[in-house]
């Protein structure tokens, strides 16, 4: 796989695809890559940037000679991408997705009759930010990467495309589609959904000053970041997975009249029980930055309340090429006596900055 010269092709580039063609480019700096986007000024950033070769203005021959064409669009246009794009595939070109939803490709995938030559794929990574700007190659690294073949489709095919993936510092995992979509409306659909409904709960509920928006910097933002990801992503999301997420969701909700019913009760042990059995399960988990909501790597520092100090350590980081994903003060010291918030692209990151911090007297809290 490393010595051979890949064509690629992309439609649609965004986060996700953006991510994939900064890897493809990064690992094999010699492939041949092209993409259309409906958003020409993605494709034209990506050309300036030596990421694609070629931004296609429409979907035409020039797909033709890709080795591997990635469907990387909203997930409701497809349909008409497929049909647009069917004229000019090769019959030795696999096709892919990368839509954390996979029954409805899959469906029109054999529709069209294309069965023998798709592998849907889902990239289990993301971020709150959206769009081609915010893609980076490391996104996709030890990151599960899940694959769901047809039954058509080779299995010389399968084993190619899964080095592929690995290649990219991807985790492959390969699935039925149907147990991929039950999967991810339990560990990812589901969570977006509780923690925009806590979200509203707390906006419902808050008192006209804002006293519990005021004071949600902490924990409660923590645990509710991934309710600024995209509505639009997760409206699409649950109109095409919609009967696990409904399925899981009256589960949940009866886990929480369980729960409310032990508390009403005031049953001491069974309460304890409730949180030290998810305690337990919570730690058994492998490193959380392969699943699909993306672990943030951050750290809070304490630090003298003086002009200078948060540019001083900006400085110094970035003096030691450690680069920062986002930096800010830390008003609420729920989690820290700290007052300053850095969060950094990768652990090793945090270890670098740690390093180079701590002997200078400062003081790191870093998050579990």
């Amino acid at each position: 796989m490393k010595n051979k010269n890949l064509t690629c092709g992309f439609i649609g580039l965004g986060l996700i695809g953006g991510s994939i063609a900064r890897a493809l480019r990064r690992f094999y700096p010699d492939c041949e890559l092209i993409g259309y986007d409906i958003q020409q000024k993605a494709t034209m950033l990506a050309v300036r940037e030596g990421v694609l070769n070629t931004a296609l203005p429409e979907i035409n021959d020039a797909f033709k000679e890709c080795d591997y064409i990635f469907l990387c669009a909203p997930v409701s246009f497809n349909d008409e991408n497929l049909l647009k794009l069917k004229q000019f595939l090769s019959p030795d070109c696999l096709l892919t997705d990368v839509g954390s939803v996979k029954t409805d490709i899959h469906k029109h995938i054999e529709a069209l009759n294309l069965s023998s030559q798709f592998i849907g794929g889902h990239p289990m990574a993301g971020s709150e930010r959206t769009g081609y700007a915010n893609s980076k190659a490391i996104l996709l690294e030890n990151a599960y990467y899940i694959l769901t073949p047809t039954n058509e489709v080779p299995r010389e095919k399968i084993t190619a495309y899964r080095e592929l993936v690995a290649s990219l510092g991807a985790i492959p995992l390969v699935i039925s589609y149907k147990q991929h979509d039950y999967v991810t409306a339990a560990i990812s659909h589901l969570p977006h959904v509780i923690a925009a409904s806590l979200v509203n709960l707390i906006k419902d509920s808050d008192s006209p000053e804002g006293i519990m928006k005021m004071i949600a910097a902490g924990g409660f933002k923590d645990i509710t970041r991934i309710a600024s990801s995209s509505p639009a992503m997760w409206q699409q999301i649950c109109m095409t997975n919609t009967e696990n997420i409904v399925e899981l969701l009256e589960t949940y909700i009866e886990s929480l009249k369980s729960i409310q019913e032990k508390i009403r009760q005031r049953k001491e042990d069974s309460v304890y029980e409730f949180f030290d059995q998810a305690r337990r399960y919570r730690d058994s988990f492998i490193d959380a930055s392969r699943g699909p909501i993306k672990k943030s790597y951050s750290v809070s520092i304490e630090i003298a309340d003086e002009p200078g100090t948060l540019a001083s350590i900006a400085t110094i980081l970035a003096d030691n090429s450690i680069s920062i994903k986002n930096i800010g003060i830390i008003h609420n010291r729920e989690q820290a006596s700290g007052a300053l918030g850095i969060e950094f692209y990768d652990p090793e990151s945090i270890e670098a900055a740690k390093n180079i911090l701590i002997p200078k007297g400062y003081i790191i809290h870093e998050k579990a």
